[in-house]
């Protein structure tokens, strides 16, 4: 068995979820000494899994509004030590200063009318003020759902890109090649992922400065030793989407070129490089 049948055997991924045997794990951390295309892949695989443990780890539950609501309502009943006041839409309202306008227009002394018309003002600002307690309350409540529900989507989103990224990394046809940083860039590195079977051609960027303004980093493939264009590559494309169809190549090399890409790499803006 070579290393790219071992690599799609599973048992990389048996290794990280602890499922692997004794002997098994024994045989992958003797190989793994043995053999960087091995490490690098157990390496890749571990990353991918601790991105998509990170992406699964906050489901809000469907009952998260209610118990937030309740949540609110007992602190606050905790804080102030008085009943909770119901709340009254505005026809409750405007049938109750109704009621004790009746009342104040049978009343005919002058102290009766005054004690009603006390108790009407207090009734009212009581209403008003529970209202625009609760709106200000179910405000905040519907701020924090819709920042879970953000963060929710986006972490399904991630999770998604992972898995698609972890699927292409895992097809046997894949071949990887390694690309170097230059002199001028020695700590630059991205990995191509070539299918054997259908040309197409990924790039996972490990380790490039963010392209200014303006420009764009393209992907070159060295064919008979001429350069080939293989594509212009992107964030959202990292290593889930293929970037061109190229069925012959000696190597592969990256460069910075103006928005939209060049017909022929500027050499002195070279990143990265390595051989098929």
């Amino acid at each position: 068995m070579n290393n790219k049948e071992y690599i799609s055997s599973g048992i990389l991924e048996s290794y990280i979820l602890g499922q692997a045997s004794p002997e098994e794990a024994g045989i992958l951390e003797c190989v793994m000494k043995n053999s960087d295309e091995v490490r690098e892949a157990f390496e890749e695989a571990q990353k991918t899994f601790e991105m998509l443990a990170n992406a699964q780890a906050v489901t809000p539950p469907n009952d998260l509004k209610s118990k937030i609501w309740a949540k609110i309502q007992q602190e606050q009943k905790t804080a102030d030590d008085t009943p909770v006041i119901p709340i009254q839409n505005n026809e409750e309202i405007f049938e109750e200063k109704k009621e004790l306008k009746e009342i104040e227009t049978e009343k005919s002394s002058g102290g009766g009318w005054k004690n009603f018309a006390i108790a009407a003002s207090v009734l009212f600002l009581v209403s008003i003020g529970a209202n625009l307690y609760w709106m200000n309350s179910q405000a905040k409540i519907n701020d924090q759902i819709v920042k879970l529900e953000s963060e929710t989507k986006s972490k399904n989103l991630a999770m998604q890109t992972m898995q698609q990224k972890l699927d292409i990394a895992a097809n046997p046809d894949m071949k990887k090649v390694v690309l170097a940083g230059v002199d001028k860039h020695p700590e630059s590195k991205a990995t191509v992922l070539w299918d054997t079977n259908s040309k197409d051609v990924y790039l996972n960027v490990n380790s490039l400065p963010k392209a200014p303004e303006g420009m764009e980093y393209q992907l070159w493939a060295i064919a008979d030793g001429k350069p080939v264009s293989a594509g212009m590559y992107s964030e959202d494309k990292d290593g889930r989407i293929a970037l061109a169809n190229i069925p012959n190549a000696q190597a592969f090399a990256i460069t910075l070129e103006k928005k939209g890409g060049s017909e022929a790499p500027t050499m002195e803006n070279m990143y990265v490089m390595g051989g098929v």
